[in-house]
């Protein structure tokens, strides 16, 4: 019973798999012009190309004195050149509408796929590896587009010359044809037995490939890590690790598609050369003219070669079906936002009133825990309130939340009066600005860095937001001033310029809503005082949430919340909690203020 339960799960993937590679065409619909005009030379070229074999035979028949089309020798030589000529002509213009489909479907599936990938929820990122999200876009495309490119219009053509081949062959040898299609069901049925092999070892050598490109995405970005603990050597056996696994794996692929090939062409060449050596034997009966043994010789030949194509073409549409079906994972996911259909109302202002009414939250992995409990939490337009914690007892989990990064389990987010579930994820993250701890800059000039915050404003803006941020003083200094390259992530800025320039980035963008999730804990003190001035501008008349472990940066705020495990256990002013002798908040006072 279990055996055949599997089974039928095996063929119901199969199905899945086969209609997913089909579904691939629906991106040739917005070019089904050029697709249709494509085939049309395809289908035409070849049959031009079984007519050449004909005239090339009709022209031997001549010569001997045995024509048939009453044709003289120089007559079928210019049929000839004109018919080479426009199957040239076909070829080009084939080859030319076949890549207007091919570049352009493929590029519809890459930005779908990408607009798929930045649209996903931050969980989707948190379980996935960059590395293999980038294979998608890169190495799996590539095989998707062996489909549009190459693999259909050669299978094509294959067909064709196949079925025109065996018409003609029927035609004139209807005995001899019926031995060549006599191994038509072996080679079908071979092609099935290998077929699933292949398709097997073709995913799992494409898997091993994107975790190469995760080790080398990985390394990359904590090349620091690796330098300080000496780990290139460790770091590269763990990279030959994969590729030798790419390698075995790729070579047992190998060797099942060579044995299909021998098998295929082995079985064909048997059959060509019985069929070859009855012909002689029918021309020297007198039942066939010389000429058309030369145009049988030939047709005979290209119908083994076609055959044995189609072997190789099957697998490598097996090969392609397995990237296929890896792209198509990602395509039929549920998306948070969807790019094509945005509300009217996504710049819609908010004013900035938020309260939190006994919300609780777990992560999905761990639904029997809560991250948090009970929370009941108030800032008012305008107000700045502190979060105040030890590591993990949910001050970053409540910035998520308001961010709709992730759903809350029970009670009720309000921002003005409005549940947060009926406000638009886009409208509600552009009132929202964030200043994190460690700061991600793009690899661009820091002009376009600061520009990310509204990609809409004019210079004039972007130098009054990196003035108001405290940047211009250090901007102005660097060679190129604000049109500076500072590299991939920033890394040719210290933490302080770093912050600065998120900080205009923050106020070009200018929100409702500010959270500044310890936005000061990693500096010097005189990096500290300069974004402190920056973020005071930043936090002026803005309703602002700040997570800190520095208690010297919250003292003035209009309310601190402390939080333990999950639940908000004190709550008041920085003098009001001081007076709380037992209180978490004057413990971590206490310890903070007397080191400095």
């Amino acid at each position: 019973m279990e055996e055949k339960k599997q089974e039928e799960q095996s063929k119901k993937l199969s199905k899945q798999k086969l209609l997913r590679g089909i579904e691939v065409f629906k991106y040739v619909r917005p070019n089904l012009v050029y697709f249709i005009l494509a085939m049309i030379m395809l289908v035409v070229g070849s049959l031009i190309f079984l007519a050449i074999i004909k005239v090339i035979g009709e022209m031997v028949n001549v010569a001997t004195d045995e024509g048939t089309m009453g044709f003289t020798l120089d007559q079928l030589g210019l049929v000839l050149i004109g018919m080479v000529l426009i199957q040239a002509l076909f070829s080009f213009l084939r080859t030319y509408f076949f890549a207007i489909v091919s570049e352009r479907g493929v590029a519809s599936i890459r930005q779908e796929l990408y607009d798929k990938l930045i649209t996903q929820p931050i969980d989707f990122f948190e379980n996935e590896r960059v590395g293999d999200l980038i294979s998608r876009t890169t190495t799996d495309i590539e095989q998707v587009q062996t489909i549009f490119s190459h693999s259909l219009a050669e299978f094509i053509r294959q067909i064709v010359i196949l079925i025109g081949g065996i018409a003609f062959l029927a035609y004139t040898a209807p005995k001899l044809a019926l031995i060549m299609l006599l191994t038509f069901p072996i080679v079908v049925v071979g092609a099935m037995f290998f077929g699933r092999y292949i398709r097997r070892l073709s995913r799992k050598r494409q898997k091993r490939i994107a975790d190469s490109a995760n080790l080398v995405n990985e390394t990359f970005q904590n090349f620091m890590i690796v330098k300080a603990f000496t780990s290139e050597k460790w770091e590269s056996n763990r990279y030959k690790g994969i590729t030798d696994d790419v390698v075995s794996i790729s070579l047992r692929f190998a060797r099942i598609r060579g044995v299909f090939f021998a098998f295929v062409i082995g079985l064909l060449f048997g059959c060509i050369l019985f069929i070859l050596y009855r012909g002689a034997q029918m021309v020297q009966s007198g039942e066939m003219p010389a000429g058309d043994l030369v145009s049988f010789s030939m047709f005979t030949a290209m119908l083994g070669g076609a055959i044995a194509g189609l072997g190789n073409l099957y697998a490598t549409l097996l090969s392609s079906l397995g990237a296929t079906e890896r792209v198509f994972e990602i395509l039929e996911r549920e998306q948070e936002l969807d790019l094509d259909n945005l509300p009217s109302d996504q710049n819609q202002e908010l004013v900035g009133q938020i309260r939190f009414q006994k919300v609780k939250f777990a992560y999905d992995s761990r639904p029997d825990i809560n991250v948090l409990e009970d929370i009941d939490l108030e800032v008012n337009t305008g107000k700045k309130v502190a979060l105040v914690g030890h590591s993990g007892s949910g001050k970053t989990t409540i910035a998520k939340l308001l961010l709709k990064l992730y759903k809350h389990n029970e009670g009720e987010i309000l921002i003005d009066g409005k549940r947060i579930q009926d406000i638009p994820v886009n409208t509600l993250r552009k009132n929202i600005g964030i200043v994190p701890q460690e700061v991600m800059l793009f690899g661009g000039t820091i002009r376009e860095n600061i520009r990310y915050g509204d990609p809409k404003a004019a210079d004039d803006e972007i130098v009054k937001a990196a003035h108001q941020a405290n940047a211009m003083e250090f901007i102005e200094k660097l060679p190129n001033g604000l049109d500076t390259v500072i590299g991939e992530r920033g890394v040719k800025l210290s933490g302080g310029q770093r912050q600065r320039i998120a900080i205009a980035r923050a106020l070009l963008n200018d929100p409702a809503i500010l959270i500044l999730d310890e936005a000061t804990s990693a500096l010097d003190a005189e990096s500290e005082r300069l974004v402190q001035q920056a973020l005071d501008t930043l936090m002026h008349g803005r309703t602002s949430i700040i997570i800190a472990h520095r208690l010297a940066t919250i003292k003035d705020v209009d309310c601190i919340y402390v939080l333990q495990d999950g639940k908000i256990v004190e709550k008041g002013t920085h003098l009001e909690l001081t007076r709380i002798d037992d209180g978490i908040y004057n413990q971590l006072a206490k310890l903070q203020f007397e080191v400095q």
